[in-house]
């Protein structure tokens, strides 16, 4: 939660995610989250070797704890001004009655009294414990319930994570199968009704719960450093509905449909045996026994528009290859070209139907590979996204990472050097795979691209050199 003024913001700084508590020996771990050395490897217990880190995720390696000493001087400065500020205030909140310290902590009440009001009618029956006793009651009970929390948060983090691999597969199937054999498209496509319905009402219910669990983590991390007398205002409410929680439980596919899809997974095998055999000598598009192209997936012209290219961009010949250019190059500076962005559009569009194609990457770590609407920007900075009217994966530098918003990066083990590009039109959905080992790697879901024309859309950095491949 955000700090109210530049003392808390010290104090959050200074204070370790996990104990929350000011920091005791930090160090700093691989992707750059600083933790106690104490607590990070407790939280890492039972694992050899590689772990991930508790805010980002990230895969970092435990040997890897590198003492951060300027941390630990600001930790130590922030200490001091904590005990100035608590000395200048007086140190300690009063009675808005009696204006005496408030000392006390009425249970049956749940809030701070002062000794005036201990002696009243109000509270002279209740039990009353020192304040300072309370405080370590309810912060060990509020440290139990973040614990809980976080795991549970981990888990539920999991389960979609497992649900959203689960998905591609999925979608990767049934555009195989489409492209392969329409004649098991009609079951493919009742399965996927239910399969997709069940998939997506999970994955969702997972974000709102991930949701709840981060803003009630948040909210307890928050009291967690407020002062004792407000940290024990409403604390029994807090509790409360730290264990009212109850978190979402996948839903399971009916034995039926498990039933249906192994018997359509039989189908399939087969069916990929078969082309195997005819992959290498048929064309590219595999035919039907009629000669008709499966999954319609012929491509009538696969080329550059040059009116479209950013004038740092140089076409081959045959206008399928563009690479990044040492120099601008005088051109027409016509409302359909890119000026700002390295962007360059494939001559023909899309308003139906399913279309494949491939790009083939020669060189260079910056490079993008998509389809845009034919609407989108031309002048100026554009945003590389569906609100910008792009759909895309990317390379920048080490990393590859789907244009989303936000970005969303992509664990490969290795940059494919030809992918391969599925768009469905009527289903506005565009799926990207490694061409040389069928394996997904991003898939924007039904209904991500709008009605209108779509053309192929390619971004060419410093060094990169793309074509475009039947």
């Amino acid at each position: 939660m955000a700090a109210e003024n530049p003392m808390e913001s010290l104090q959050e700084q200074a204070t370790c995610p996990i104990c929350l508590e000011y920091f005791k020996d930090p160090v700093t771990i691989d992707c750059g989250h600083n933790f106690c050395r104490a607590c990070i490897r407790h939280y890492w217990k039972g694992s050899d070797t590689a772990a991930s880190c508790l805010q980002c995720r990230e895969t970092v390696q435990q040997r890897n704890l590198r003492p951060n000493r300027q941390l630990a001087n600001m930790v130590a400065i922030a200490k001091r001004l904590s005990l100035q500020a608590a000395k200048g205030a007086g140190g300690e909140r009063v009675c808005g009655e009696h204006r005496e310290t408030l000392k006390l902590f009425c249970e049956k009440d749940q809030t701070p009294i002062c000794v005036v009001c201990h002696l009243s009618p109000t509270h002279r029956a209740h039990k009353v414990v020192p304040i300072e006793e309370a405080v370590q009651e309810y912060k060990g009970k509020i440290r139990a319930h973040l614990k809980t929390l976080r795991k549970e948060r981990e888990k539920l983090l999991g389960l979609k994570e497992t649900g959203e691999k689960k998905s591609w597969k999925n979608l990767q199937l049934r555009q195989f199968l489409e492209e392969q054999e329409r004649l098991l498209l009609a079951q493919l496509e009742k399965l996927e009704e239910v399969i997709v319905k069940i998939e997506k009402e999970n994955i969702t219910k997972l974000s709102e719960e991930i949701s709840c669990l981060s803003k009630l983590i948040s909210e307890l991390e928050g009291k967690y450093k407020k002062p004792a007398s407000e940290f024990l205002q409403d604390v029994r409410s807090t509790l409360s509905r730290c264990e009212k929680g109850k978190f979402h439980q996948s839903v399971k596919i009916s034995p039926e449909l498990e039933k249906g899809l192994h018997v359509f997974s039989q189908k399939t095998v087969a069916l990929m045996e078969t082309l195997r055999e005819f992959k290498d000598t048929l064309p590219y598009e595999l035919e039907t026994k009629t000669g008709e192209p499966l999954g319609a997936h012929r491509l009538a012209n696969v080329t550059l528009d040059p009116d479209t290219a950013h004038p740092q961009l140089i076409l081959s010949e045959d206008r399928k290859s563009v690479r990044w250019g040492d120099t601008r190059q005088r051109l027409p500076n016509n409302p359909e070209r890119f000026d700002y962005c390295f962007c360059v559009l494939g001559c023909e569009g899309f308003t139906s139907g399913r279309h494949c194609w491939e790009v083939e990457v020669r060189g260079g770590e910056f490079w993008a590979v998509g389809v845009a609407r034919v609407s989108v920007r031309r002048k100026g900075w554009i945003s590389l996204s569906p609100e910008g009217g792009i759909w895309a994966v990317q390379r920048c530098g080490g990393q590859l990472r789907a244009l989303t918003s936000p970005e969303t990066p992509l664990p490969l083990s290795r940059v494919p050097s030809r992918i391969r590009v599925y768009l469905d039109w009527n289903r506005g959905q565009v799926t990207f795979i490694n061409a040389a080992d069928e394996a997904p790697i991003f898939t924007f879901p039904p209904g991500s691209i709008p009605g209108e024309r779509i053309r192929r859309w390619l971004w060419v950095g410093r060094g990169s050199r793309l074509r475009l491949c039947r």
